[in-house]
C-alpha cells in the first residue's frame, strides 16, 4: 500500500493545485445535490419520470393484485423499476421504486404499507406519501392508467 508523501513545505504550484482540486470536488458534490428532487413528503415527488411515451404498457392488470403490488421495469430502458399497486379492483397507481432516501428498491406493499428492506423507511401503499423514516420525503408518483386490460403510462 503506498503511503501519500507529506510535503512540509509546500510550493506555491502544490498549495494552488490542491486548491483547485478541493473546488472541483466541491463543484461536483454540489451539482449533485443540487440535482436531486425535492418533494414535500406527500407522495407526490417529482423527481425523474420514465422516458418513455404515454400509452407505453407497463403491465397487464390481472399482474397486479388487488390490495398488492408488482415490481416491473422503467420503460425507457433507464435500468430502474416502478412499483405498481392496486389499492381497489381497477385502481391502480405508480411510484418510483426507488426509496429516497439511499436509492435502495422498495418492496411490494404488505398491509397497505411499502417497506424499504436498506434502513425500513415505510410508505403508504395507496398514496407513497411517508408513514416513517429514515425517508424525509414520499416515493415519486409516475402516472399510469389502466386501457383495456393494460396498465400503460399516462
Amino acid at each position: 500500500m503506498n503511503t501519500p508523501e507529506v510535503i512540509a513545505n509546500p510550493n506555491r504550484r502544490q498549495v494552488l493545485c490542491g486548491l483547485v482540486a478541493a473546488l472541483v470536488a466541491g463543484g461536483a458534490v454540489t451539482t449533485a445535490c443540487s440535482s436531486a428532487a425535492t418533494s414535500t413528503g406527500s407522495g407526490t415527488n417529482t423527481g425523474s419520470q420514465p422516458q418513455a411515451a404515454a400509452g407505453t404498457e407497463v403491465a397487464k392488470l390481472a399482474q397486479v393484485p388487488v390490495g398488492g403490488g408488482l415490481l416491473v421495469d422503467a420503460p425507457g430502458g433507464s435500468g430502474s423499476k416502478l412499483l405498481l399497486v392496486q389499492p381497489a379492483a381497477g385502481e391502480v397507481k405508480a411510484f418510483s421504486a426507488t426509496c429516497p432516501h439511499q436509492g435502495v428498491t422498495v418492496g411490494v406493499p404488505q398491509g397497505g404499507t411499502i417497506t424499504c428492506p436498506g434502513h425500513g423507511s415505510q410508505f403508504d401503499a395507496a398514496t407513497g406519501s411517508l408513514k416513517k423514516g429514515p425517508a424525509t420525503t414520499g416515493l415519486t408518483t409516475v402516472n399510469v392508467k389502466v386501457n383495456g386490460a393494460a396498465v400503460v403510462l399516462a
